[in-house]
């Protein structure tokens, strides 16, 4: 007789009923956090960086019939980037309604004016997200950070790729592409991600002409989800993460472009690893934006000493935003762990409830860091490393090929590590030097050169306050406006006017 399955995840060794009513508590516990119900009854795959991500997303705008919607981050022009302009608007010429939404800052230095007005000629609708406005001065600092194609309500692509060279990489020039991991959606939170798009669209100009199709109850697919759509000063995906790395039992893989994680979260992925969870986390070793580099290595040692696995990726760049819990949860999208993608940003991600997908996830966890370098302590001590477990990168478990090679995969990593770790304390040298060096050249350059640093705070305190005044002013001809109205209604209305016709009204007494 075969085997039964194994309950995982929360469940473990639980009986049925006490398996359901936690599912029931998590599945409240997390649409409460998140601000997102599940979506049950899609077809969700995985696709691993821009060799198999591109394709599918050019596949589907071919096929478009009605509508293409994009909201990308950054849309470079270079090849990649004219490739896919090429394309949209071939189907922008073909009566598809194709729009676009970029953004200001991702756009700065890599797509200049004239690609976006070959798009707009050929018919595309394209819009600029939060441009520097002279009432908002520090507007542009809240980005539209997501990656979504979503094309006639059919199908989503939601990921933590962008559009440009850096995905492709080059083989003639010896560049590996950018290691990046993304979705594709159909059912019915397709949906969800279209009604996302509407309202970052509509903040941005008119909104779409006709309001997104409203969800199907249930697709045919077998994979429950949540679309996460976080705006700035929203914090659903902040709580969400939170509480994963309370409820993690097992194992928590994160994988992280630009981590700098905020002290409760530091707090919570440390207790989780000191209660023996096996918490992992893999950030890029040379990165595209230095200074968050050297501020994530600043937090290596802690996390280290509380039995948390630092890995360092050692290809050209690691861009995903990944998680998975217990093989049972998982997260893909465009949050990073720092608080400017928690708090300040407009994000999408998408988190996954399904077994298969989440320990398909983990798999690729694996194999990511078979290619990344882990760091230890100056003594090369790893802090209480939690016990493996039967399932994940560890022991075998019987009756799943997909187990087996993960189990390969990490015994091949473990060995590869256990020649190339690297100590926690050259990776503080480096950042530490950074950052000091840096402070150092700026206190230099106040006293031989004070206009240098004056004169730029100057014009940005003047614009600031031009807007805030400016504000100031359009609040109060609002409130003067609404006072004339009122003054207006009074007279046309005085008191008693409409009072009810009473007897003495029609039969005034007479006089005596």
């Amino acid at each position: 007789m075969a085997e039964a399955p194994r309950a995982r995840g929360l469940h473990l060794g639980l009986p049925a009923g006490t398996v359901a009513l936690q599912r029931e508590l998590a599945d409240q516990a997390f649409s409460r956090a998140a601000g997102a119900p599940l979506v049950a009854g899609n077809d969700v795959s995985i696709l691993r960086d821009a060799a198999e991500n591109y394709p599918a997303w050019e596949a589907a705008i071919r096929a478009a019939r009605q509508h293409v919607h994009v909201e990308m981050y950054i849309l470079s022009d270079d090849e990649a980037g004219q490739a896919f302009a090429d394309l949209l608007c071939e189907r922008a010429a073909q009566g598809v309604a194709v729009r676009l939404l970029y953004d200001w800052v991702g756009a700065l230095g890599k797509t200049p004016a004239r690609f976006w007005r070959r798009l707009r000629d050929a018919g595309v609708e394209v819009r600029c997200h939060n441009p520097p406005r002279l009432r908002h001065p520090l507007g542009w600092v809240r980005r539209d950070h997501r990656k979504i194609v979503a094309v006639d309500g059919d199908v989503a692509f939601v990921s933590g790729l962008c559009i440009g060279r850096d995905w492709l990489g080059s083989v003639e020039h010896g560049i590996e592409p950018w290691r990046d991991t993304g979705l594709g959606i159909r059912g019915p939170a397709v949906a969800r991600v279209e009604e996302a798009f509407a309202e970052v669209w509509a903040l941005n100009g008119d909104p779409l002409p006709e309001p997104p199709a409203p969800p199907h109850p249930v697709g045919t697919g077998g994979t429950d989800l949540r679309i996460i759509a976080t705006s700035p000063e929203t914090t659903g995906l902040f709580r969400l993460d939170l509480l994963w790395a309370a409820m993690a039992r097992e194992r928590l893989y994160l994988t992280d472009a630009y981590f700098v994680g905020s002290r409760p979260y530091l707090d919570a992925l440390e207790v989780a690893a000191r209660s023996g969870v096996d918490v992992r986390l893999l950030v890029p070793s040379t990165s595209d934006i230095a200074l968050v580099a050297a501020l994530s290595r600043t937090q290596y040692r802690s996390l280290i000493q509380a039995g948390v696995r630092v890995y360092e990726w050692n290809g050209s760049m690691i861009h995903a935003k990944t998680a998975v819990v217990d093989g049972r949860w998982a997260r893909v999208g465009s949050t990073n762990l720092n608080l400017a993608s928690w708090l300040g940003n407009w994000e999408l991600d998408v988190c996954i409830e399904d077994d298969e997908l989440a320990h398909e996830m983990e798999v690729d966890f694996a194999r990511d860091i078979e290619h990344a370098t882990e760091i230890v302590l100056s003594d090369g001590r790893v802090i209480n490393p939690p016990p493996r477990r039967e399932g994940h990168l560890g022991r075998m478990a019987p009756g799943s090929a997909s187990r087996a090679a993960a189990a390969a995969v990490g015994f091949s990593g473990a060995l590869s590590a256990a020649i190339t770790r690297r100590s926690v304390a050259s990776t503080e040298a480096r950042p530490t030097a950074t950052l000091g060096l840096g402070l150092l050249g700026f206190g230099v350059l106040c006293f031989l050169v004070p206009p240098l640093i004056t004169y730029p705070l100057g014009a940005v305190a003047v614009w600031v306050a031009i807007a805030l005044l400016g504000r100031a002013a359009a609040a109060a001809r609002e409130a003067r406006r609404e006072r004339m109205d009122r003054d207006d209604t009074s007279r046309a209305d005085p008191p008693g006017a409409h009072r009810p016709e009473t007897r003495e009204d029609r039969d005034p007494p007479s006089d005596p």
